[in-house]
């Protein structure tokens, strides 16, 4: 596998956590520092569909015509997006807070 066909598995909407986790673990990709960080970011963004489903969507849901959690979870599919088109023009783009992680992450190794 490519170190591009690897950032860019990492931000599948619902799938990409687990390639994060063997890109993570693999080591072809243990001293690429990029794809690394895709791997945190992908990560991270997961981690954020998370808490939009399983915290702020129990919250807001019953509230009638308030509809938040159903925006976050189209910014959070365009950020999905908009992640696979940057890793497929192989940049290291920093989503805001995302980001920040992902790169104090690729720093500890």
């Amino acid at each position: 596998m490519t170190p591009r066909t690897a950032s860019i598995l990492c931000y599948i909407p619902g799938l990409g956590w687990i390639a994060a986790i063997i890109v993570l673990a693999s080591e072809k990709f243990r001293n690429n520092r990029t794809v690394r960080f895709h791997a945190f970011q992908g990560l991270y963004l997961f981690v954020a569909w998370l808490i939009e489903d399983w915290v702020l969507h129990p919250i807001f849901y019953p509230i009638p015509h308030f509809h938040l959690d159903g925006v976050l979870k189209v910014v959070l599919f365009c950020m999905s997006i908009f992640m696979i088109i940057k890793a497929s023009h192989e940049e290291a783009y920093s989503l805001p807070i995302i980001g920040d992680l992902a790169q104090k992450s690729v720093q500890e190794h």
